[in-house]
């Protein structure tokens, strides 16, 4: 008879269910605690029907086939030569691969909560799989464990515990357990939502980390053998051979893990003889089993004549193995490899004259701050609204004419989720088209519910394109490509395909994924012999069949995120060139993410869509407004996500968006801002979106709802900005000698002043002549009188306003302490800027117009969490770059203190939260090109009330500056404080609405600015 599953039970079922058998364990526990009631004994009577209680189809009661189970039941892997299986993986039906979690199950004997080595068991198996939460239980303990740490052996079982759930407390945590691991949890998030908010926080260090340190002792090891031992070797020579026996070794060693070769072969190649040797013998065995360009040796002519050290090779393949290695190859998605290359990708061996190997950052990853990796949700939502947009209904004939490109590939990310999209598309069609059955060749499954090898290889050839400036990242492309089309197979299945087709296993990548420069494709413009780094890359050359279509339909990636001050390093050949062939380059600077924008749009067919993860400085930064113009004119932008001040990339700083255009031309945008990570990362669905009109050329953006965009237009229509009023916003001194120059104070004297050095860590006297009071970033409070808590040494004399160095002679004769003082930190000052003062090494800096700095102005920090600024009415602090400045045309008639009263209001901090200049914390930058266009209010002395209005703001920032100081004075009443406090409010409260009603704002217009500003 025909088994009918049923559908998943409700929240009271499930609970009634799960009471039912926490009675009969306890009604007979001791009976399960007998040598003879075995693990396999468990899980029927107890661990089975707990997770079909949660609504878990566990014994395949649907009869879908292997590809749609979402109970794995012993999750075959193959560890250490032998098939092992976490008891349980959870997944949702048509996910491909992709496990939630790993269930381990044990006998009720084993006393879990103190069993270390099933905890290892357990935690191994979810981090090396990424199922960052996982469940060890014997069902009489329910233990849930953080698994996104690499696990060491001898960890007690309580590390990197989350929970742990006796059976007798299931009912009194039966909403946890529900409301986190079952079927519906999953669904709707509440599972994904956990582990955003539990995983990662305890342990140590997480599988990618651990990876790339493995990854760069390797090269290490392997460069400094191979430059001693092959002298006639260039570093680009060393480079190939250290990434290519690296790339070899991992690939054959995951084919080990997941039973596709015999385990251990490698390790017994090295045991006797010429190790290196024996190694190449098993990559030329490779050659002719996978076809792959890994294994190519027309190509590399290198690698076959190295001599490498026996003791080195032994070395790296022992660290592939337990006990060593402590992840496990069989489930370690490609992903995280891909992870670990793309930090391990960001440095280059070089070699001294003696042949010692140097392992340096690239200049390019110095200047632009790091690699940045990008998550894998941010991956699946640019290629699900690019790539899923553009295949969803379509037969796989059809899908076979798409074009797929990312042209910065790394470490192959983004081609890794466009084509691990693509075989999930497929398996869903042909698993709901019948394929299933059929027999032979048509049959696109194997036995075990994945695609074919060769089915496999026909996507990958015909979808996925990729062009990187760095040779050893394409390898890594390739690399994880060839990896990912590895997945699901056994030796068994490869056998059976090589004997169906007559053929090899992988398809050769070269022609799909290539070496050189994106953004260069004019040949005859370089000196090639000169320019060894501009490798030009001509894309219809290259590409041919694909530009026979009209390009690519989808471009997609991260763009390299570097300055043109850096490009003047890593590429100076080829800033004039950018400036003269991209309209992205034509303001002067630009960055290099602007370039990759314009020359991705340009790679599309008519039809086609890009979607990159870039900063989002470029909506207003001066640099870009030539993007913007370009987008701008094509009508091109369809879509921004909007990150804000949150932070997607791990370890880094940087503010970014995700950027979709299209070739079709747009009539509105689809904007969204993202305000928790966590939730985006989980259910993107969730975003704050609306719909905004094209932007128009030579306008920055600001991307913001249609009512907030009425009272920004509203600003906007005011006729002066903060520039035209301003006769400088200008930055403060930098000294490139800080902890010389900077000096604490200590006690005034008469004609000196006694300061303390950090660079001596003592006190020290200094003439008052050779001393300027010195603002720090800190020192700058709101409405705060200026206290200046440091003096900066400045030898100069000043005439007319310009600070003239002074020579030596007179600082020593003027000014002995002071020049005695330079002179005990003279080695220092002389190796500054790479020696640039070595002459003049007594010299604070570069000769300054010091006219701003004796004026009257108003200071900000350069970042604050909310508008922190006050006024210097005596003109004689002088300030570090951390500090901003402005000071006002002469012929403004305005009190300074006017304006300060607008710019510590509410509505300076709506300007610059809704231009999007927010950082990490919420805190905003208040640097000159942000604060430039900041729409502000004069004063008509011919009306009345604009007068008291502008008078009322003076008297009551006058009575802030004077509150301030005294609720600073010692021996204040705690009552007497609070009154001052109370004062303070009501002034701030005054002001505010004065602005308010200076800007004639309305009552809802002033609900949306208090909104954004609180």
């Amino acid at each position: 008879m025909e088994r009918l599953y049923l559908p998943s039970m409700n929240r009271e079922q499930a609970r009634s269910i799960i009471q039912k058998l926490v009675e009969r364990f306890s009604e007979h526990q001791k009976d399960y605690h007998l040598p003879e009631y075995n693990e396999q004994k468990a899980r029927q009577d107890f661990i089975n029907p707990f997770f079909k209680a949660l609504g878990w189809d566990v014994d395949n009661e649907k009869g879908d086939s292997e590809a749609y189970r979402e109970v794995i039941y012993e999750d075959k892997v193959f560890v250490r030569g032998k098939a092992k299986a976490p008891d349980y993986g959870f997944r949702l039906s048509g996910s491909g691969k992709k496990r939630l979690f790993f269930v381990e199950a044990k006998r009720p004997s084993v006393a879990l909560k103190t069993n270390k080595e099933s905890a290892y068991q357990l935690r191994r198996y979810g981090s090396s799989a990424q199922a960052y939460v996982s469940i060890l239980t014997n069902f009489e303990d329910f233990i849930v464990y953080d698994c996104s740490r690499v696990p060491n052996l001898n960890d007690s079982a309580s590390v990197a515990r989350l929970k742990h759930i006796y059976f007798e407390d299931y009912i009194k945590e039966f909403d946890f357990i529900y409301d986190t691991f079952s079927h519906e949890a999953v669904t709707k998030g509440r599972f994904d939502k956990f582990v955003q908010s539990d995983a990662n926080k305890k342990g140590s260090q997480t599988l990618d980390k651990e990876f790339v340190q493995s990854l760069d002792q390797w090269r290490k090891y392997l460069a400094t053998s191979i430059a001693v031992n092959n002298r006639k070797l260039t570093d680009e020579e060393i480079n190939f051979a250290v990434q290519q026996t690296i790339d070899r070794l991992i690939f054959l060693r995951f084919c080990e893990d997941r039973g596709v070769e015999p385990y251990a072969q490698l390790q017994k190649s090295v045991s006797q003889g010429d190790a290196y040797k024996n190694l190449f013998h098993l990559f030329e065995q490779a050659d002719d089993k996978y076809n792959s360009g890994l294994f190519d040796f027309e190509k590399d002519t290198i690698t076959a004549k190295l001599k490498v050290d026996n003791k080195v090779v032994k070395s790296v393949v022992a660290d592939l193995y337990y006990p060593l290695c402590r992840y496990e190859f069989a489930v370690m998605p490609v992903e995280v490899l891909g992870n670990a290359y793309e930090q391990f990708l960001g440095k280059v061996i070089r070699t001294t004259p003696a042949r010692n190997v140097i392992i340096d950052e690239k200049p390019e990853v110095r200047k632009a701050g790091g690699v940045y990796y990008t998550p894998q949700y941010i991956v699946e939502y640019i290629v699900k609204n690019t790539v899923g947009k553009l295949i969803d209904g379509k037969k796989p004939k059809e899908i076979e004419k798409i074009k797929i490109v990312d042209p910065a590939c790394g470490s192959g990310s983004f081609l890794l989720g466009a084509f691990e999209y693509l075989l999930s598309y497929h398996i869903n069609y042909y698993h709901q088209n019948g394929y299933v059955n059929k027999k032979g060749k048509d049959n696109p499954f194997t036995p075990q519910g994945t695609l074919t090898t060769r089915e496999k290889k026909r996507i990958l050839l015909s979808n996925i394109y990729g062009v990187d400036l760095d040779a050893n990242a394409v390898e890594v492309t390739k690399l994880s490509l060839l990896l990912k089309c590895m997945e699901g197979e056994t030796e068994a299945s490869i056998k059976q395909q090589i004997s169906l087709f007559h053929e090899r296993v992988l398809p050769d990548l070269d022609s799909n994924i290539k070496c050189g420069n994106s953004l260069i494709d004019m040949e005859g413009e370089f000196d090639l012999d000169s320019d060894s780094m501009v490798k030009p890359f001509n894309w219809k050359k290259n590409f041919p069949t694909v530009f026979k279509q009209g390009g690519f339909d989808v471009v997609i990636g991260n763009p390299p995120y570097l300055r043109m001050q850096g490009l003047q390093e890593s590429q100076p050949f080829a800033i004039d060139y950018y400036r003269k062939h991209y309209q992205a380059a034509k303001s002067g600077n630009f960055d290099l993410y602007v370039l990759f924008d314009e020359r991705g749009f340009n790679l599309l067919n008519e039809t086609g869509n890009m979607g990159f993860i870039q900063p989002h400085k470029f909506f207003q930064a001066d640099f870009a407004e030539g993007i913007r113009n370009f987008i701008s004119k094509e009508k091109a932008l369809a879509e921004v996500v909007n990150f804000g001040s949150q932070q997607v990339f791990a370890d880094a700083t940087t503010y970014t968006c995700l950027l979709f255009l299209s070739k079709k031309k747009q009539k509105e945008v689809k904007i969204s801002s993202v305000n928790d990570l966590g939730i985006f990362a989980t259910d993107s669905s969730k975003l704050e979106t609306f719909i905004s009109a094209q932007p128009k050329e030579n306008t920055k953006w600001n991307f913001v709802s249609e009512v907030k965009q009425s009272l920004f237009d509203k600003l906007y229509k005011l006729p002066n900005t903060l520039e035209d009023i301003t006769r400088k916003i200008f930055v403060g001194l930098q000294t490139s000698a800080d902890k010389i120059y900077v000096l604490e104070t200590r006690k005034e004297k008469t004609k000196t002043i006694i300061v303390y050095s950090k660079s001596l860590d003592e006190e020290i006297e200094i003439e008052k002549g050779l001393l300027k009071p010195f603002l720090m970033g800190k020192d700058v409070k709101r409405y705060e009188p200026l206290t200046p808590r440091n003096y900066v040494i400045f030898p100069y004399q000043v005439a007319n306003g310009l600070a003239q160095l002074m020579n030596r002679d007179f600082i020593k004769n003027n000014f002995p302490l002071g020049w005695n003082y330079l002179s005990r930190n003279r080695k220092e000052l002389e190796e500054r800027e790479k020696g640039s003062f070595i002459n003049t090494w007594w010299q604070f800096g570069r000769t300054q117009n010091l006219t701003e700095f004796e004026a009257v102005k108003i200071c900000t920090p350069e970042i604050a969490i909310k508008p922190q600024l006050t006024i210097d009415t005596k003109g004689t602090c002088y300030h570090t770059t951390k500090v901003y400045s402005f000071v006002f045309n002469k012929n403004i008639k305005e009190d300074e203190k006017y304006f300060l009263g607008i710019l510590n209001s509410p509505v300076l901090w709506y300007f610059l939260s809704s231009t999007g200049y927010v950082l990490r914390g919420g805190y905003f930058t208040f640097k000159t090109e942000y604060l430039k266009p900041f729409p502000i209010k004069l004063v008509d002395f011919k009306n009345k009330t604009q007068v008291d209005q502008h008078n009322q703001i003076v008297k009551h920032v006058d009575l802030l500056l004077k509150l301030n100081e005294e609720i600073k004075e010692e021996q204040q009443l705690p009552t007497k404080i609070e009154q001052i406090k109370q004062r303070i409010q009501h002034s701030e409260e005054k002001i505010n609405q004065l602005v308010y009603e200076l800007y004639d704002l309305t009552p809802d217009e002033i609900k949306i600015i208090e909104g954004e500003s609180n």
